[in-house]
């Protein structure tokens, strides 16, 4: 599997719908959630893309977002129904820490994956809640400086 990492302006057409493509397949059709998966912090400057491809395939994808006082924040971690089970989202994720570095970084994980980004070093920070009908529970790995 190849990774990439891109801002929002340095994403090719070809890709960009690519990437749009597999959130709008997992997030909206995959698990019936009519939300707006296009929230507008795609595309502002501290974004990053990264995601995984073999043989020129899309097979995961999450993005990091700049939050105020320099907190990372992870999200829209996805993989590919074909590629599920491949070790890809373990994958990205150390990829996803190699880029937030030293930064302290929250997320908002689904709650049956709340074991696998422990795994990470993030830990439970509030209660569970629902979002577009999924149970949710917010998480934070503190700065490793």
């Amino acid at each position: 599997m190849e990774l990439h990492v891109a801002s929002f302006a340095s994403l090719d057409t070809r890709t960009l719908y690519e990437l749009l493509r597999l959130r709008v397949d997992v997030f909206v059709v995959e698990q019936k959630c009519a939300y707006p998966e296009l929230d507008g912090r795609d595309t502002e400057p501290g974004t990053r893309h990264l995601w995984l491809s073999r043989a020129g395939e899309l097979v995961a994808y999450l993005r990091i977002l700049d939050d105020p006082e320099g907190v990372a924040r992870i999200g829209r971690v996805v993989v590919a129904a074909a590629a599920r089970g491949t070790g890809a989202a373990q994958r990205l994720m150390a990829a996803a820490l190699d880029v937030v570095g030293d930064r302290p970084s929250v997320l908002d994980a689904q709650a049956h994956l709340v074991r696998f980004y422990e795994r990470y070093g993030y830990a439970v920070t509030g209660p569970e809640y629902v979002e577009d009908g999924i149970p949710h529970i917010p998480m934070a790995r503190p700065t490793t400086a």
